[in-house]
C-alpha cells in the first residue's frame, strides 16, 4: 500500500483534526461562549413552566398563567444565542436584548427558571456586550514589537519665508502680519 491510497492510516485522524481546527477558527471570530451561556439560560426559563414531575401516582407541575410569557422569554433567549453566533455584529443589540430579558424573567418565569436560566442568560449577556474582535496577527512580520521606548518627536515644519519659493509676490508687513499676496 502506498501513502497516496484511498485507505491509509490516519486518515479519519486528519479529517477530524480540520474539523476541529475550523471550528476553533469560527468559535474565535464570534462571542461563542456568549451565544452558549444564552442558550443555556434560555431552556430552563422556557422548559419549568410546562414541565410536571411524577412522583408515583402524584403529579407536580409548575404551570402557572405566566407560562406564555416564559415561552416567549425563553425562545427569544435561544434566538439571540443564535444571532449571536451567526450574526456577531448585533452583538451589542443581542446582549443588551439578554441581559433586559433575563431581568424579566425574574417575575415573570419563576424566578428565571429557578435562578438557573437568569445566571446563564446574565452571564452571557455580560460576555456579549464585553467581546470584541480580535486583530488580526500578521505571521510574516518581520518586525518583532520592541520593547517601550522613547516616544517619537515629530518634526515641526520649517517656516516659510515668502521669498523664492513662490512665484507670485509677497511682501511682509512690520505690524507682524506675514505673506500677504499681491
Amino acid at each position: 500500500m502506498s501513502a497516496e491510497s484511498a485507505v491509509s492510516q490516519g486518515r479519519d485522524e486528519h479529517v477530524i483534526r480540520v474539523i476541529r481546527r475550523n471550528f476553533r477558527s469560527w468559535r474565535g471570530q464570534r462571542p461563542f461562549w456568549a451565544g452558549l451561556f444564552t442558550i443555556l439560560g434560555g431552556f430552563p426559563i422556557a422548559y419549568f413552566p410546562y414541565a410536571s414531575l411524577k412522583l408515583g401516582h402524584m403529579t407536580l407541575s409548575m404551570a402557572t398563567t405566566a407560562g406564555a410569557g416564559s415561552l416567549i422569554i425563553g425562545v427569544l433567549l435561544v434566538t439571540l444565542g443564535l444571532t449571536m453566533w451567526f450574526h456577531h455584529i448585533v452583538r451589542v443589540f443581542a446582549g443588551v436584548a439578554t441581559i433586559l430579558l433575563a431581568l424579566i424573567s425574574i417575575p415573570i418565569a419563576n424566578l428565571g427558571g429557578f435562578v438557573i436560566g437568569f445566571l446563564f442568560s446574565l452571564i452571557g449577556g455580560a460576555l456579549s456586550l464585553s467581546w470584541v474582535p480580535g486583530k488580526p496577527t500578521n505571521v510574516l512580520a518581520e518586525e518583532a514589537p520592541t520593547s517601550v521606548s522613547e516616544p517619537e518627536t515629530l518634526a515641526v515644519p520649517e517656516q516659510w519665508d515668502g521669498y523664492g519659493a513662490d512665484r507670485h509676490e509677497t511682501t511682509i508687513e512690520g505690524n507682524g502680519g506675514r505673506n500677504s499676496a499681491g
